[in-house]
């Protein structure tokens, strides 16, 4: 699959006047990466946005850099959007060696169905939302899909481990045994079940009370003498 592209232009606003930059179409971003020295650049908003919502994470971008006799391969490490309106207000791209090894965290995609929800009832829980690896940029995935349907119990779980990860290419960096799904019991079931437990508790209490009346067969205590 080719890379993703994107036109980029040096950029001599900085600090607070940036603002301008953004009034004007244009949003600020820096390149950066490891033994390089960071550079400002930035880029038209309109292809930038649309660029983003065309590629996963992890994609690899060829960065073309006015003034540059080549593009540079870069991913995506960060972004700023503004909180109440989401606009795009800063974009960090990392640029990688495609010949050097890069740690990254790549999404977990709930597929299939399982059992323990569609018969039992149960409620499907994604305990974890990616997975750290290392690995060529090229040999990065853009998503672990994880099978639900192995799920057939209730408490059922699927750990790291169950993944089935080709670990050829790549290396694990998050604990196979961390659970990535689990189906939880129907709260009703959790509910009647606390319920149960605390009137078999209240009932014990009563019966060890003052005042509680005699078990059947028992022989009643004798009355204090009067002095």
């Amino acid at each position: 699959m080719a890379n993703a592209e994107l036109q980029v232009a040096p950029r001599t606003v900085l600090g607070k006047k940036v603002a301008a930059l953004r009034r004007a179409g244009k949003t600020p971003a820096n390149v950066f990466g490891h033994r390089l020295e960071s550079r400002a650049v930035e880029a038209d908003t309109v292809a930038l946005t649309q660029l983003l919502r065309g590629i996963t994470r992890n994609a690899i971008i060829n960065l073309k850099v006015d003034g540059e006799p080549a593009p540079r391969t870069v991913v995506v490490r960060g972004l700023t959007r503004d909180p109440l309106s989401e606009r795009l207000l800063h974009i960090d791209f990392y640029q990688v060696s495609m010949t050097e090894t890069m740690r990254a965290d790549v999404a977990l995609v709930m597929t299939g169905t399982s059992d323990a929800v569609t018969t039992l009832g149960g409620v499907l829980l994604q305990m974890l939302e990616t997975i750290s690896i290392e690995a060529l940029p090229a040999d990065i995935p853009p998503q672990f899909e994880v099978d639900v349907s192995q799920i057939t119990q209730l408490e059922g779980s699927i750990h790291v481990k169950d993944l089935g990860i080709d670990t050829s290419k790549l290396v694990l960096h998050t604990e196979p045994d961390v659970v990535v799904a689990r189906v939880a019991a129907p709260r009703i079931i959790v509910e009647e079940a606390a319920a149960a437990a605390e009137g078999e508790g209240e009932a014990a209490t009563a019966e060890g009370a003052p005042g509680a009346a005699a078990a059947p067969g028992a022989t009643p205590a004798p009355a204090p003498e009067k002095s």
